[in-house]
């Protein structure tokens, strides 16, 4: 009992302090980490086997971390490093494509194709927001997205600010599609006795993703038609000066970069009929990208962003306590007895609570703390519920953390780069556009859930 409310404690009080930002995000997670591991398996449990179960290293020299011949790989409690060792080497692959060029190259591409018009561009920028965000991580995509956004428009002459707002919406409801597109789905993908493939996550989340982007590019096309038509000075630029093949800084690194990002998509479209597991493709694609950029490795992994994976390793930890206690094990259970047993209320509790929390905390802490909880539910319902319990968590956690500036990473990473511009969004002006998109991409997410997988919520 002692245990368990020393690991609530610890995770109220990150979450806390997370939501405040007066410190790095990655320092409050690993220091709430330190306390679990000494607090509460130290000294109230005095069991050293639970840290070590925490720490979950030995799960990484099995082989089934690497290739799934016999099935999914248990990530077991605490750290799961699939998710840590794949984040880190996608920021690898995107660092080498940055480094020559390749999203300058893109957006200038796209932007010329529709003869620099505003409307078209904000259109198009859209939905290449959301094909991104379904294989590059959705923070990677704003970051450079908005950047490329604040130049158009000091050409352009137009407002930049709503266009990053859609932007960073259409990244995360991109995100949502696959299972390597946004953080909570690589969690809930890689985690233990689950086993969910790309396709898997296209074939559900990806459904919902696509109907939804359709919806909202209309729903901001109406929103900011008037905003985005209001120029702010004469336009003093001609096609010459925006000419694309001047953003790629290495021709021979581009064409290499580019293929090992096909190449990229290609195993994870694949992973589950290679059997391969996405931290072997991970590293795979990391050590081709460092082997492509020659001298210039060192300074790609200079510019990998470690606080982020600090971050994860940390939060494994929290999140780890509070299963090994018990904890989540007694949410499950609250969860079973509101709904009554009854699997649609359950899956709609599952869906806006995701969405809800996630609008108020950072959606990848949540995620990781509801994991064990929808195992718990689906042990306990029809065969088959587990995975409805799943596509309902990721689309929750994923939308839900669009509707406000703190909601996820990416929101915070494109309004920090507005405002270092000068262009500031407030929580009025972010809120009055992103909750009512996220309230008809929940509503959207849960017509389909309860449509296609009605007869199976009956049983």
């Amino acid at each position: 009992m002692v245990a368990q409310g020393l690991a609530v404690a610890i995770f109220v009080a990150m979450f806390v302090l997370i939501v405040m930002d007066k410190f790095g995000r990655q320092y409050i997670t690993l220091g709430c980490g330190a306390l679990t591991l000494i607090g509460v398996f130290g000294i109230c449990m005095r069991s050293v086997n639970a840290i070590w179960e925490i720490i979950n290293l030995r799960s990484i020299f099995t082989p089934d971390f690497w290739y799934q011949g016999s099935g999914a790989a248990e990530s077991g409690i605490g750290i799961n490093w699939e998710t840590v060792i794949f984040i880190a080497c996608m920021m690898i692959m995107v660092e080498g494509m940055a480094r020559v060029g390749f999203f300058d190259w893109l957006c200038m591409r796209i932007a010329k194709m529709v003869h620099f018009n505003t409307i078209p561009i904000f259109i198009t920028f859209m939905i290449m927001s959301a094909v991104l965000a379904m294989f590059i991580d959705s923070i990677t995509v704003i970051l450079f997205l908005a950047a490329v956004t604040i130049e158009l428009s000091s050409l352009l002459k137009f407002n930049p600010v709503p266009m990053i707002m859609a932007e960073i919406f259409c990244a995360n409801l991109g995100g949502s599609a696959t299972m390597c597109g946004d953080p909570p789905n690589i969690i809930i993908g890689t985690a233990g006795h689950i086993d969910y493939s790309f396709a898997d996550f296209v074939s559900n989340t990806g459904v919902i993703a696509g109907i939804s982007l359709i919806v909202i590019v209309i729903y901001f096309y109406f929103v900011f038609r008037k905003d985005l038509k209001v120029k702010t000075g004469k336009i003093e630029v001609t096609e010459a000066d925006l000419d694309p093949s001047k953003a790629i800084h290495d021709k021979k690194g581009f064409a290499i970069s580019t293929a090992i990002f096909l190449f990229a998509v290609v195993l994870l479209v694949t992973h589950a009929q290679t059997k391969l597991t996405v931290a072997f493709i991970g590293v795979l694609i990391a050590v081709l990208t460092l082997l492509a950029a020659g001298k210039h490795a060192l300074t790609i992994l200079k510019k990998v962003n470690y606080d982020t994976i600090l971050f994860f390793i940390g939060l494994f930890v929290v999140v780890g306590g509070l299963e090994e206690t018990g904890v989540l094990e007694l949410i499950a259970d609250a969860i079973k007895t509101i709904s009554g047993g009854n699997s649609f209320l359950m899956i709609g509790i599952i869906i806006w609570l995701s969405a809800v929390a996630s609008a108020l905390v950072d959606n990848i802490p949540f995620a990781a703390t509801m994991v064990p909880v929808i195992k718990s539910l689906g042990a306990g319902g029809p065969a088959g519920f587990l995975p409805v319990l799943a596509w309902g968590l990721s689309m929750g956690t994923d939308i839900g953390g669009r509707a406000t500036p703190i909601g996820a990473s990416a929101n915070v990473v494109g309004i920090s780069v507005a405002e270092k511009e000068g262009h500031r969004i407030g929580w009025g002006k972010y809120c009055k556009a992103a909750v009512p998109a996220t309230l008809i991409v929940v509503l959207i997410s849960m017509i389909v859930i309860f449509i296609r997988y009605g007869d199976l919520l009956m049983m």
